[in-house]
């Protein structure tokens, strides 16, 4: 989520947003950058006003986002897409780990 809300930041600053000034402000964030997250995400932001895609967002009430998904434009789709195969992937690798430590409210409640 990081890398997104430094996409943001960059293009509220009227900044180019790309790889090398994605890198600065995730660098000044004290995240750990991995660079084909970089590219992954300038590439997908390439042809997606994000002022547009935000006011779309916006305009969207909660819950109705699969109802509003037909009103986004297509490289706004791919962008989400791709951002939530990398959530899906992390939260993957968080139940792993919680699972080989025996952490999480099943092992302190069952």
């Amino acid at each position: 989520m990081e890398y997104v809300y430094a996409a943001l930041i960059l293009n509220e600053s009227g900044e180019e947003i790309n790889e090398e000034n994605l890198t600065n402000v995730l660098d000044a964030a004290g995240v750990d950058v991995e660079e084909s997250r970089v590219k992954a995400l300038v590439a997908a932001l390439e042809d997606v006003d994000i002022d547009e895609a935000v006011e779309q967002a916006a305009a969207v009430p909660a819950g109705g986002a699969a109802a509003g998904g037909a009103a986004a434009d297509e490289g706004a789709e791919e962008a989400d897409e791709e951002e939530a195969e990398e959530e899906e992937a992390e939260e993957e690798e968080d139940d792993d780990e919680d699972d080989a430590s025996g952490e999480g409210l099943g092992e302190l409640f069952g």
